[in-house]
């Protein structure tokens, strides 16, 4: 690893971040502090809603400003992201810190070749020459393992399959070697052998490059896949964080427990599920993030809710299985 344990590569203190409109105001995330070292892999897990993708395009400044307040702080390899001015963002963008969207068909420009979208990235981080950058397209493109990658580089994004655009994707996040790589649910849209081949991808080059790397996902699998830590994500808050060992074997959050019991993965050890058992569902829905209750946002759905639960937000506490280094936000969890 490149950082310290005194350093780390990320710093987030206390992100809050808050979408205002004519009517309402939405809490979208509501306090959310963690580290990550280079090298590391932390996977953020949770339902539609509860923040994760939100964290991450906060951590890249991509959310319109005139409708959003964002509170706390954010570093990112010694840069303070929430001061930088639009040239220190474009900087910083592609090369200190890159991502990988959900949907690369809408993450891509239409009108330009793939070839010409990633060496249009390194001429502007690194000022080489168009064939210096066209030969550093073909090199990740044959890196991210697309076949016949030197057609590729004149294949416009509508003239690939779903598997090799998301490849595609990653060789353009990963063009000018950035410290972290942000990954919003990069598999969502693939099927089940492509969302396998670019899990596997993705760690790999995380191990080759030597990157840090924050993965959204709501698919407990793939988080197990290719995280060292987990933070567990609801409605705005990290209710659970802990190495990928202890969260999955010794969860301490009732949110936690039900997404485990709804994940039957036969053989992980997180849910020693056999055909033809019901998979267990949590009640209720989401929390309207407009009206947030004043205790814990899951209490409504939780069947171990007491009183004191509904009055005030849990600390983020050591768990009695995990110790120190497995926080939980819940009373029963620490009591």
């Amino acid at each position: 690893m490149s950082s310290t344990a005194t350093t780390p590569l990320v710093e987030v203190t206390n992100l809050s971040v808050h979408f205002r409109n004519a009517d309402a105001t939405v809490h979208a995330v509501n306090g959310v502090d963690f580290t990550l070292n280079a090298g590391e892999v932390l996977g953020i897990l949770g339902e539609s809603g509860s923040g994760k993708s939100v964290t991450l395009k906060t951590l890249m400044r991509l959310l319109p400003e005139k409708k959003t307040t964002i509170g706390g702080g954010m570093r990112v390899a010694g840069h303070d992201v929430l001061s930088l001015d639009r040239a220190g963002l474009i900087a910083f963008r592609g090369r200190v810190a890159s991502m990988i969207f959900q949907e690369p068909m809408l993450a891509f420009d239409p009108v330009f070749t793939i070839g010409q979208q990633i060496a249009e990235t390194v001429i502007q981080h690194e000022g080489v020459s168009r064939e210096v950058a066209m030969a550093r397209a073909l090199e990740m493109l044959e890196r991210v393992q697309i076949p016949s990658a030197k057609r590729r580089l004149e294949a416009y994004p509508h003239e690939m399959s779903g598997g090799m655009r998301q490849r595609a994707m990653i060789a353009l996040a990963l063009a000018c070697k950035p410290q972290l790589l942000l990954a919003d649910e990069p598999t969502t849209a693939l099927d089940a052998t492509v969302q396998i081949q670019i899990l596997l991808l993705l760690r790999q080059l995380q191990k080759e490059m030597g990157m840090a790397v924050i993965f959204v996902t709501h698919d407990v699998g793939a988080a197990v896949e290719v995280s060292d830590r987990i933070a567990v994500m609801y409605a705005g808050r990290f209710v659970e964080t802990g190495d990928v060992r202890t969260v999955i074997r010794k969860p301490g959050h009732p949110y936690t427990q039900g997404l485990l019991a709804a994940n039957v993965l036969p053989g992980t050890g997180i849910h020693a599920g056999k055909r033809g058992d019901r998979i267990e569902a949590i009640p209720g829905a989401p929390p309207n993030m407009v009206t947030l209750a004043p205790g814990c946002a899951f209490e409504p759905r939780c069947k171990w809710a007491e009183e004191r639960c509904g009055t005030k937000v849990p600390e983020p506490l050591p768990s009695a299985d995990g110790g120190a280094a497995h926080l939980v936000r819940c009373v029963r969890a620490v009591a």
